[in-house]
């Protein structure tokens, strides 16, 4: 991956950030969201769309980016926030946190996917941008890998719905848990109203 794409959209700036977020199609748990900022020109090989890395790929790289990055920051939108303000509001309060929490404000944030609102600073939004751009593959890495740490914490306390193996997502074995168990603390309940609906 090179900076070709990410120099282009950033010409005119000088403090740029890449930023991704992470679980917003999960039932449970919050919506995490990082952004970084890489030295010029640093290369880390590997580095692309978390979802295409393996969970070891992902765990090395993200010792390596927290290591060279400039700046990173992460942070995350509660299950009350999804809740309260919708999961797409919220993934873009978790992606303003991460760049408030930076060391230095950009000048610029580059944001994966298509839509952009409600930032404190000039952003754009750059679809597949985790495939093209190497600040914010970094971030989705970062976003990923902090996402799936707190689900094995989310695993500990609530071990009968397996979050350590589905991460929350909706798999058959989380509906069947969820129908055996019922919802927890961590479940969206926005995101089971067709789950009640059908039983």
């Amino acid at each position: 991956m090179t900076y070709e794409i990410e120099k282009k959209l950033s010409e005119g700036y000088s403090v740029i950030c890449g930023v991704d977020e992470a679980g917003r199609g999960p039932l449970a748990g919050p919506v995490y969201a990082a952004a970084v900022i890489l030295p010029d020109g640093l290369i880390i090989e590997e580095l692309n769309d978390s979802k295409k890395l393996s969970e070891k790929k992902r765990e090395a790289l993200f010792d390596m980016i927290t290591e060279k990055a400039l700046y990173y920051s992460v942070a995350r939108a509660e299950v009350s926030e999804i809740e309260e303000i919708n999961i797409l509001n919220s993934a873009m309060l978790a992606m303003k946190r991460a760049i408030n929490g930076l060391g230095v404000k950009p000048e610029l944030a580059l944001i994966d996917g298509n839509t952009v609102r409600g930032f404190d600073v000039d952003a754009k939004p750059v679809i597949k941008g985790d495939a093209l751009c190497p600040s914010i593959a970094a971030a989705s890495i970062l976003a990923k890998v902090s996402r799936d740490r707190y689900c094995l914490e989310m695993d500990r306390m609530y071990p009968q719905y397996g979050f350590a193996a589905h991460k929350g997502y909706g798999t058959k074995a989380h509906y069947d848990a969820i129908l055996k168990y019922g919802p927890c603390p961590l479940h969206r309940m926005s995101f089971l109203k067709k789950l009640y609906q059908q039983t």
